[in-house]
């Protein structure tokens, strides 16, 4: 393999983010996997991922503008909590001002389902947005973002640190 430049892959480490085993509220698909927009700040996608160090886990919460497909906001921490997801949204809203109407999209996982996140959005006059159930494909436009970026810089880079 040596001499022919190969080299084998290793199997690279899961983890599950997402939690929609709990009692949280559920809202309905607005969205319906229909990823267009015709102007900014009308519709985000969130989602959190994580990226292994030597350190432990970093987990990485982004929220996507799905008009640009850019990351409009995102927070970084060492634990998997509402709070990381609520730090990502209230920098997006305070950077970003959305309207009233603007539909935030998630899936079902606890930290998008608290009492305190949902709040969050009802007090700027988001509309909450959930994925059906055990379909990945109705947050494919941020599941898009992650494959992306791990498979051009996380699985290529050993990060020693969380920072």
């Amino acid at each position: 393999m040596r001499e022919n430049g190969l080299r084998g892959r290793q199997k690279r480490r899961f983890k599950r983010t997402t939690d929609s085993e709990h009692a949280w509220p559920v809202a309905p698909n607005i969205i319906d996997q229909d990823f267009t927009a015709t102007a900014s700040n009308q519709k985000w996608g969130v989602d959190i991922s994580y990226v292994w160090t030597r350190q432990g886990w970093l987990y990485l919460a982004v929220v996507i503008d799905l008009f640009s497909r850019r990351v409009v906001g995102w927070a970084v921490g060492d634990r998997l909590h509402r709070d990381l997801a609520l730090a990502a949204l209230r920098k997006t809203i305070v950077m970003r001002r959305p309207p009233k109407g603007l539909i935030h999209h998630s899936d079902r996982g606890s930290q998008y389902c608290s009492v305190e996140y949902q709040a969050e959005l009802r007090r700027h006059g988001i509309r909450i947005s959930m994925s059906g159930k055990g379909k990945c494909y109705d947050n494919a436009m941020v599941e898009t973002f992650f494959k992306t970026i791990k498979s051009e810089l996380v699985w290529r880079t050993v990060f020693y640190t969380r920072a």
